[in-house]
């Protein structure tokens, strides 16, 4: 059994966490996962800047940030996977959908897969590796029916 949780640490109200359930279910479905566990937190440009800061020492906001439970070596061993923590800034969210010319719902579902993703352990740093990591993104929002 999977358990997400997600969370807005924010005073808005956002209709669109609701509809997240069936984009993060289709990456669950299509990379395999069974019995894990993370949360999405959504949080301000301001929280994320702290966050930014704090972690990467990267002194600005950004658009999403994972914490993935699982580089720490010393995790406990367990019948689930505890993945780790999803930050995503809905300010972010906001300005990216206007600036990409898509929907806010499409930014939320991109960011919620880039980040967990990374929680599974893709990155791109290397050009080869953000061929793989994007090219199972679109994947996982195509399939899921969200479209640019």
């Amino acid at each position: 059994m999977n358990n997400i949780g997600i969370f807005n640490e924010t005073k808005l109200k956002i209709k669109e966490l609701g509809d997240l359930n069936k984009v993060i279910n289709k990456a669950i479905e299509i990379e395999n996962l069974n019995n894990v566990e993370f949360n999405i937190i959504i949080v301000d440009n301001e929280r994320i800047h702290e966050i930014n800061k704090q972690y990467r020492n990267i002194d600005a906001a950004t658009d999403v940030i994972s914490f993935a439970l699982e580089d720490n070596k010393d995790f406990p061993n367990i019948d689930y996977r505890i993945l780790g923590d999803i930050y995503i800034s809905i300010d972010k969210v906001y300005e990216q959908s206007k600036l990409y010319n898509h929907s806010f719902f499409r930014e939320l579902s991109f960011l919620t897969i880039h980040g967990l993703l990374h929680l599974l352990g893709y990155d791109h740093m290397k050009k080869e590796d953000e061929l793989i990591m994007f090219s199972r993104q679109e994947l996982i929002l195509n399939e899921a029916g969200i479209t640019k």
